[in-house]
């Protein structure tokens, strides 16, 4: 006969009831985990996504996500010219708010030159931007439909295509559109300030200018030498892909970072401490029944077997419950919840080491129980 499970029917009320309450903590637990993968997947999700080689910015800035970084328009040119560079685009980047359906939308805008790098590497639904003015491809999370328009600036964009994981280090969903199009919408001015401007005899009082021009290198190409050339010029930056994803992770994202992983360092501090009150209150609630065992000759390894099994069913149980929530409503967080195995099995270590240190906590009070306090009243 199985002690432990024998000890669960008798109570099985209380002790599901306390398996769900763990698991809701648990799920708690797993958000937070989800919650920095995402924030870290959504920072780099922009930048890895035109699988470029080096970054050509404005000197003198992290740019063009960590810093605002401007710069000619034809440098695209000069840099394609250079040994080892098969393909160079230029590429803008703007947050943008627009209106559709009755809500606002907070938009990631990626201008980018079509056949060229930039854009998005693999479309889930529809078709590429094929015109060369007012076609995008929208994130999935911006809930627009291909075939849908909306209004970006003075003109009316008609989505074609759609993506998945496009976004920017807070967490915006990106739309992809023609470079020509995104320079339109950074240097038009609104209409009351154009006519002040007209009024004054002023044509723009802004300068179209890309935010910088990414290079995709020949197989054998040396990095670190175009990397060095390109800095010779001194308007002009240049950062390996590695350094870019670098900076946005040291720059951008990571005070998010460091806040979220002390707030999970003491999420799971206080969830080792619950599981350890709740296994030794459960063991001391059983001080009684553990004198019986010891009186009627049961040997002590019977007695562990019962407290380390409930202790390891408690923690297995609470962590299953937590794992089937935090997978039902992931999808419904505002930012993105990225859960990897490895997450889950970690987090079930974790659990498993808890288990077995508070369940030694309860060993030790029921070794010390005088078998005679059975015999009390």
């Amino acid at each position: 006969m199985n002690l432990a499970l024998k000890d669960i029917r008798h109570g099985l009320f209380r002790f599901v009831l306390t398996c769900f309450g763990l698991g809701l903590l648990m799920t708690v637990v797993l958000a937070m985990i989800g919650i920095y993968n995402g924030l870290v997947s959504d920072a780099l999700a922009v930048v890895k996504a035109p699988a470029a080689d080096v970054w050509v910015v404005e000197a003198g800035t992290k740019g063009p996500f960590a810093e605002a970084s401007s710069i000619p328009a034809d440098t695209r040119d000069a840099i394609a010219r250079m040994p080892g560079v098969s393909e160079a685009g230029a590429v803008n980047y703007q947050n943008v708010e627009a209106s559709h359906a009755g809500r606002t939308l907070r938009l990631y805008v990626v201008g980018y030159e079509q056949g060229r790098p930039g854009g998005p590497l693999t479309i889930t639904e529809g078709r590429g931007i094929g015109a060369s003015h007012f076609e995008l491809i929208a994130d999935r999370k911006t809930g627009l439909l291909p075939g849908e328009t909306i209004r970006l600036g003075r003109n009316r964009f008609t989505v074609v295509g759609l993506v998945e994981g496009a976004m920017n280090s807070g967490g915006d969903p990106a739309v992809y559109v023609m470079l020509a199009d995104a320079m339109a919408l950074q240097t038009e001015l609104d209409p009351s300030a154009q006519r002040v401007q007209a009024a004054r005899g002023a044509v723009s009082v802004k300068s179209a200018s890309v935010a910088a021009v990414i290079a995709r290198l020949s197989p054998g190409a040396d990095v670190d030498l175009l990397t060095a050339t390109v800095r010779q010029w001194k308007h002009l930056a240049a950062v390996t892909q590695a350094e870019q994803e670098q900076l946005l992770l040291v720059s951008v994202v990571d005070k998010a970072r460091r806040q979220i992983g002390l707030f999970l360092g003491i999420l799971l501090s206080v969830s080792a401490v619950v599981i350890a009150l709740i296994i030794y209150t459960m063991t001391m609630e059983k001080l009684k029944q553990i004198a019986t065992l010891k009186l009627i000759g049961a040997p002590d390894s019977t007695i562990v077997a019962l407290i380390v099994q409930q202790a390891l069913i408690l923690g297995a149980s609470g962590w299953g419950i937590g794992l089937m929530l935090i997978l039902s409503v992931k999808d419904y967080f505002p930012r993105r919840v990225v859960l990897e195995p490895f997450n889950a099995m970690v987090l079930a270590g974790i659990i498993a080491a808890v288990c077995l240190l508070s369940s030694a906590l309860g060993v030790r009070a029921a070794m010390k129980v005088d078998p005679a306090t059975a015999l009390g009243s």
